[in-house]
């Protein structure tokens, strides 16, 4: 067979046909789960370009990388619980890296799993660049992203929640106490979860008949600090909102600070919704409203998936999306005075 080029491994072939290793491997290994379309575009690749199996690497470590973008709170604690709790299953130890936004000691990192050769990497809500993803696959190392930032470049295995379902849920409860005036406090506007919380909070405004009024939404960052910065302006306006939806916790905690440095009550002057339900908040006073996100449960899912990937075998499917649901404690009410 005469080709183009010197042949490519199934690496190069997926980035070619832009699918994921896991579907060129399908097309290799004649298994039938894929489309005839994406089948004949990778079969004709392998014809034009040659197909070489790469020489198998050495075994793996007992070692599953986990990376968060900064080691903060609850948050990681539980993600790390979920990640732990597959992984003794499975006599692997767990490894955990902070890589705090600083791209020379992502890089730093990343030279050193390549040293370890662990079984596979999780990266949490922020991914990797495309560099160190293509490092990461031409080593053979599999990569599965755990609440990603944004959508998954190269169709990358990915774990998240329903967080535009989450929005929606908690801003109907917050329509269901009767209140009008609801204003919500963001996250970061690159993240992708804070993107769908808030067009889930649309989402509900609109089915309700109401208008979505700019001034009700607080650009905030997921942390405490901004959701008090968010909420001293939005509780300051002439006719300030009754409730307020935070898009994390942290950020509810912000409202609490706030609403207290103000003389309000939490719930009789103003009624607070957060979104995690990290083990923290049910010691706030009062105890939080908010809508759980199972990140135990996705941490987990997330190892599964990977120790899948680490055996050579195809996924199900690349996206694993887990249900949120509305956890009611004291801090949400019905609305004490009548909005305008």
């Amino acid at each position: 067979m005469t080709t183009e080029s010197s042949p490519l491994t199934i690496a190069q072939l997926a980035e070619l046909a832009g699918v994921s290793t896991a579907t060129v491997s399908k097309v290799v290994n004649g298994r039938s789960e894929v489309s005839a379309e994406t089948r004949a575009a990778v079969e004709e690749l392998i014809r034009r370009h040659g197909y070489r199996r790469q020489r198998r690497r050495s075994t793996p470590t007992a070692l599953v990388e986990l990376v968060f973008h900064a080691l903060e709170g609850d948050y990681p604690v539980e993600i790390t619980k979920g990640v732990a709790q597959v992984a003794r299953q499975h006599d692997l130890t767990v490894g955990i890296s902070d890589l705090r936004r600083d791209p020379a000691t992502a890089d730093e990192w990343l030279d050193g799993v390549l040293r370890r050769r662990p079984s596979g990497v999780i990266a949490v809500f922020s991914g990797l660049t495309e560099a160190q993803h293509e490092q990461l696959a031409r080593s053979e190392i599999p990569l599965v992203l755990l609440d990603p930032a944004d959508v998954p470049a190269r169709n990358l295995p990915s774990v998240g929640a329903g967080n535009w379902n989450g929005g929606l849920t908690a801003t109907r409860h917050l329509l269901g106490l009767g209140h009008r005036r609801i204003a919500i406090i963001t996250g970061p506007d690159a993240a992708l979860s804070s993107r769908a919380r808030l067009d889930g909070y649309r989402t509900a405004l609109d089915l309700a008949g109401l208008p979505i009024d700019p001034g009700l939404i607080g650009r905030g960052d997921f942390l405490i600090e901004g959701g008090l910065a968010a909420a001293h302006r939005l509780l300051r306006l002439p006719d300030r909102p009754t409730a307020v939806f935070a898009t994390n916790d942290g950020q509810a905690i912000g409202v609490y600070h706030a609403a207290h440095q103000l003389g309000l009550r939490i719930p009789e002057d103003l009624s607070v919704i957060g979104f995690d339900d990290l083990p923290s908040v049910r010691w706030t006073l009062p105890p939080l409203t908010t809508i759980h996100q199972p990140l135990t449960e996705m941490a987990a899912a997330a190892t599964s998936m990977l120790l899948t990937l680490a055996q050579g075998e195809p996924l199900p499917q690349n996206r694993v999306e887990l249900a949120t649901e509305l956890v009611v404690r004291e801090s949400t009410a019905r609305v004490a005075r009548a909005s305008a």
